[in-house]
């Protein structure tokens, strides 16, 4: 089935009145998640995965993405209007976005925002239906030692690029590894690391993880911040119209955050976030107008805001194509698909091929109600910003405790919430990053699966891990990305200390 073929096929399969309400109901809350602080898109995916498995697994996964890119957007609304992001893509959108809101252009503002998250969007989701099919057919060459490279070496670069030190990332990546290995061992099916407890044995508990970390540990920040928060202001239909000027100026941007939003969304990492940083980086190096960005230029928002949602569609292609989930959110993806008995990877298409092109038929209409929802409607976002913070803040703390335990039905994955709600909230004040713990958790039991099934086919032979040229290939990329940084700074330091003796 060739690309037109399969996107007429899943526009056939979206038309379904259960995919297209899973569809209209992911961007709609997705939008409500990320407006409001305090639940980014990680946690209100995690929280509405119990919902997810009474659906069939093409309209979960549907939802899950509406869910995510609805909430790319979301985020962008409260960095526009109140100088807070919804979630952490939309930081970079605080410098100029707000910036144009004291200037009274709120409302150009935001319209620029929706068409450039429904442009990245749909070219993205172009990229995906053309690149996923050809990575997937040479996913399939892979054997044991290349996913185990792929799987290890991607959970490394996570941790090298996700920004800071390589020990804040290198952390939260051990304790998601030593997380993934309590439970059910899986050759001789012996419990370890339970340490007495039986709801364990089936290990921790994913979304009690995410949504501790994430969650609860967002709830905390946003209470430690509640004095430094803005009122937003009302944003009238008639303003709501940007010049010609600002449409002039949005156009490059639009182009250069789709490519580059792209690009990152096939890398491990934090993919929006990286774009939207990344984008913002280029626009102050090659825009016309780049003396006026962080004082209030619409490059400085239509470029990142383009970015980060073409990655998050970008991000799409190493969960299907090769089952692989590069990020936290398709790391959730990921193991709902699971909970159906579907496994993501090179063989998803060739087998399931009505959940692959349906979730990408999904995107492109799943863009358009974006587009269709949130300019019309952006004074009920703006008037969800107006409720105070006593109201929503104990919601989202039940909806958070109501969902985590319906999955199991278990009073240890509460305990596990909380825990991990105080510890994410502690790692974020001596900024470690969160995203290398979940998809350590995620990854883990993969890794262990290849590198048995390496071991057992080679006899116990370690050299089959760096002798495939695949697997040498991806080891080789992986050492130059964790020593560049550290040869940048061994470089300047002998030869810094040379030009001061001299």
């Amino acid at each position: 089935m060739g690309p037109i073929d399969g996107l007429f096929y899943g526009l056939k399969l979206i038309m379904v009145w259960q995919n297209l309400l899973a569809a209209f109901a992911g961007a709609l809350v997705g939008t409500a998640i990320g407006v409001l602080p305090g639940l980014g898109p990680i946690a209100g995916i995690a929280i509405l995965m119990p919902i997810t498995y009474s659906l069939s697994p093409t309209a979960g996964l549907i939802m899950m993405a509406g869910i995510f890119y609805g909430a790319m957007y979301g985020g962008s609304t409260t960095a526009i209007l109140v100088n807070m992001p919804g979630e952490t893509a939309s930081v970079v959108t605080c410098l100029d976005g707000y910036q144009l809101t004291k200037k009274g252009r709120a409302g150009a503002v935001l319209c620029l925002v929706a068409v450039g998250s429904f442009v990245g969007g749909t070219i993205a989701v172009l990229g995906v239906m053309l690149f996923a099919p050809q990575l997937a057919k040479f996913g399939i060459l892979f054997g044991p030692a290349d996913f185990f490279a792929m799987t290890a070496g991607g959970l490394l670069l996570l941790t090298r690029i996700s920004g800071g030190s390589l020990a804040s990332g290198l952390f939260p990546m051990t304790i998601g590894l030593l997380l993934s290995t309590i439970g059910q061992e899986p050759v001789p099916a012996q419990n370890r690391f339970t340490f007495g407890y039986n709801d364990l044995s089936a290990g921790v508990e994913l979304v009690a993880l995410v949504v501790g970390l994430y969650g609860i540990a967002e709830i905390m920040s946003v209470v430690d911040s509640m004095r430094s928060q803005v009122k937003p202001i009302g944003v009238r239909a008639r303003d709501m119209l940007p010049t010609r000027t600002e449409w002039r100026r949005s156009l490059a941007p639009y182009g250069r955050g789709t490519a580059l939003g792209f690009f990152f969304g096939l890398i491990p990492g934090p993919c929006a976030v990286l774009a939207s940083f990344a984008s913002y980086r280029l626009e102050k190096a090659v825009s016309k107008y780049r003396a006026e960005i962080g004082e209030g230029a619409v490059e400085g928002v239509a470029g990142p805001e383009t970015a980060n949602n073409a990655a998050a569609t970008a991000a799409m292609v190493p969960l299907l194509a090769l089952g692989i989930p590069f990020a936290p959110i398709t790391a959730l993806m990921m193991s709902a698909l699971m909970v159906h008995g579907v496994q993501p990877g090179p063989l998803l298409i060739a087998q399931h091929p009505e959940i692959f092109w349906g979730v990408i038929a999904s995107m492109y209409i799943g863009n358009m109600m974006l587009l269709i929802l949130n300019v019309p409607m952006i004074s009920i976002w703006v008037s969800l910003l107006r409720i105070p913070h006593y109201i929503f803040l104990p919601l989202i703390l039940l909806v958070a405790v109501i969902g985590t335990y319906s999955v199991r039905n278990s009073m240890l994955d509460l305990s596990v919430l909380f825990l991990l709600g105080l510890a994410g909230y502690v790692l974020r004040k001596f900024d470690f990053h969160l995203a290398p713990m979940v998809v350590g958790v995620v990854l883990g039991p993969l890794i262990e699966k290849h590198l048995r099934e390496g071991l057992f086919l080679s006899r116990g032979d370690i050299s089959v891990f760096y002798s495939s040229p695949i697997a040498i290939t991806i080891w080789g990329l992986v050492l130059i990305v964790m020593t560049v940084g550290f040869s940048r700074n061994l470089y300047k330091k002998i030869f810094g200390e040379v030009g001061r003796e001299d």
